[in-house]
């Protein structure tokens, strides 16, 4: 908290007398609704704490100060590392007052006013920190109430974030921005911020955890986009929209952030309860699975997806007007036949060549043809979320109508040249000034919806990741990988599944046997590979599982025996493929410990049979798994216009 240049005044030396001998109070860091924060010193034990104090006026009712006692001493129960510890809870003459430690930095309100939005990033892992601390206190039966980034801090040493005041704005009954009035309203004093309380926060009804994480989900809007879900002209116009309305998608603010983390907040912003996550727990789960996805590829695979893996550099250009003049040299010397063989020769022969050497320069950096999915992956991901504003009108018009011309004028061309190649005299007078019409509104037209469509995807990227993770990027690995030989492999720089390290680090264990080795164990690599394909399948089907039962509000309305049947079923199915990937990532790890063994010399080439043989019964038992889920899906997947909601 940085400091306040706020005078003593009286309170302050009240307070400082009545406190003398236990600590020494320095100055005060601000004042709300809901008291006074000191910094001062503990005497005895010489170390800096903030005291915060019970406003006096609250400290003379009885109830209120009994409430802020009881609510106090419940919150200085909780220990855990993104929790401002409170050390002592007391009252001395007219004050009532609680010591916490005190952290040396700024709230996550001043760093957005100061420093703007939070990278996604650093947002998500801020948001971690201050889920994990609300599941904790959750499972503890402490719910927070007033969770705001005026109640987040971030330490400046090392940006971790601290949740402060639990419990305490139920305690005294505080209001928060604009210190509105607090009422009594069913059984519950509304008691929280305007801005970040939940709907039924508001109509005093009965408030549990997802109340909280209600507030988590207007806090993670603000952090990341800067602004509030609800506005309006005064408090009570933004309360009433809030009862009223649905809470804005962060993806509506123009914000570049991950899907799933816009997925994650639109969330927690349901307006109902029983719409939002089931436990803070989970929202922190899902946040580490938004980090995870987000960190940053190796230089080597970024400048091969961004650059060098696709054919628009220099060395292409040079190429094209190499044949360009070759088949000119050519045409003159032995005719335009030949020209044109040439010039055909060349377009299959620049591309393969260039697909190799490519290939090859991964290969020395230590990549396989498995790292480049992911790295595409990646690379699509990132160019979704920078074309994450939705295009204008204007925009989408623009690419409606060129989308239109390009098609017509394209088939009117397509179907004019046969017609003219078979027809008279008299149709190629009219039939080529047709064409060559039809071709000046196609080309600039096509052109023009490919730069158009490339302000909302990233078609280079999406061509590219094609080629190189279909069969023409493995067939230039593999060819690639003969023709290197058995030169050694630099360690990559990755952060490659286990299941692709394993199964490159086995893959030069065998290229290193004696052929007659090599030979005798037949098509290992080929089970290698279906191995590290099985792995990669199966991490994509536990993904799409843990989505289905965590990742997003449900798309139909279900009963309760049927949302419970359905969860139920998913995480059975969940829990099957991660013991199936277990297995196959054993299976691949026994094979890698067989090669070293029989390197060596202390395992035969028999005993590392079994292992082989071991390895593709568990690829089976993963195939026909795979071959089933479509079968699992058609039952568990509802089709979003039934309801299975009793009439």
């Amino acid at each position: 908290m940085p400091p306040a240049s706020i005078a003593p005044d009286s309170l302050f030396v009240a307070f400082q007398a009545a406190l003398a001998g236990r600590y020494s109070i320095d100055r005060e860091l601000g004042r709300g609704g809901m008291g006074v924060v000191y910094l001062a010193r503990e005497v005895m034990l010489d170390r800096a704490v903030a005291i915060k104090l019970l406003p006096p006026a609250m400290a003379t009712q009885p109830a209120l100060r009994d409430r802020f006692l009881r609510e106090a001493q419940l919150a200085a129960k909780l220990s855990h590392p993104h929790i401002v510890p409170i050390h002592s809870v007391d009252a001395i003459d007219d004050f009532v007052f609680f010591v916490m430690a005190y952290v040396d930095g700024e709230t996550l309100a001043q760093r957005v006013q100061t420093r703007g939005p939070l990278p996604a990033r650093e947002g998500a892992r801020v948001l971690r920190e201050v889920a994990w601390a609300l599941g904790y206190a959750h499972v503890q039966q402490v719910v927070h109430r007033d969770v705001k980034p005026d109640n987040i801090l971030l330490e400046a040493n090392t940006g971790r974030a601290l949740v402060a005041d639990f419990g305490i704005a139920a305690a005294t009954g505080d209001a928060g921005i604009g210190n509105a009035p607090t009422s009594d309203i069913g059984r519950e004093q509304i008691a929280g911020t305007p801005d970040f309380m939940s709907p039924e926060q508001i109509l005093g009804a009965d408030i549990d955890a997802r109340s909280d994480l209600y507030a988590l989900g207007a806090t993670a809007f603000y952090a990341l986009s800067g602004q509030l879900p609800f506005a309006g002209a005064n408090t009570g116009d933004m309360l009433a929209r809030k009862l009223t309305a649905s809470a804005p998608s962060l993806a509506s603010t123009g914000t570049r952030v991950p899907r799933k983390l816009v997925q994650l907040v639109d969330w927690c912003l349901a307006r109902q309860p029983a719409d939002r996550p089931a436990s803070a727990q989970l929202i922190a789960d899902q946040l580490g699975v938004a980090i995870e996805q987000r960190r940053e590829l190796p230089v080597a695979l970024r400048a091969f997806v961004k650059r060098n893996g696709r054919t628009d550099g220099a060395g292409t250009m040079l190429t094209l007007v190499g044949t360009v003049v070759g088949a000119g040299v050519v045409a003159a010397i032995a005719g335009p036949v030949q020209a044109l063989a040439v010039t055909a020769l060349s377009a299959v022969v620049a591309p393969v060549t260039f697909g190799v050497l490519a290939a090859r320069r991964m290969l020395d950096l230590g990549f396989t043809h498995q790292d480049l999915a992911p790295a595409f992956e990646a690379e699509r991901e990132s160019s979704r979320e920078e074309r994450a504003v939705h295009p204008g009108r204007l925009r989408r018009l623009a690419e409606s109508v060129l989308r239109h011309v390009a098609r017509v004028s394209s088939a009117t061309t397509a179907a004019v040249i046969p017609a003219i190649a078979q027809g008279s005299e008299s149709g190629w007078l009219y039939g080529i000034p047709l064409v060559l019409l039809c071709l000046a509104v196609a080309i600039p037209s096509v052109f023009g919806y490919l730069v158009v469509l490339q302000l909302r995807r990233d078609v280079d990227v999406e061509f590219w990741s094609r080629v190189w993770t279909g069969r023409f990027g493995a067939w230039a690995f593999a060819f690639a990988r003969k023709w290197r030989g058995r030169a050694p492999v630099a360690p990559a720089m990755t952060h490659r599944a286990t299941e692709l390290s394993l199964g490159l680090a086995a893959e030069q264990l065998f290229e290193s046997l004696p052929k007659a080795s090599r030979e005798s164990l037949g098509d290992l690599p080929a089970l290698i590979e279906r191995l590290q394909r099985d792995a990669n399948a199966l991490r994509t089907r536990f993904d799409a599982l843990q989505q289905a039962l965590h990742g997003s509000v449900p798309s139909v309305s279900l009963s309760d025996d049927a949302e419970s049947t359905h969860h139920d079923a998913l995480a059975e199915e969940r829990d099957l493929v991660q013991s199936r990937l277990r297995e196959t990532v054993s299976a691949l790890e026994n094979i890698r410990l067989g090669l070293l063994r029989l390197h060596a010399g202390s395992l035969s080439l028999e005993s590392l049979t079994t292992h082989i043989g071991m390895a593709m019964d568990a690829s089976d038992q993963v195939d026909r798994l795979l071959e089933a889920q479509h079968d699992v899906d058609a039952v568990l997947r509802v089709p979003q216009h039934v309801s299975l909601t009793p009439a």
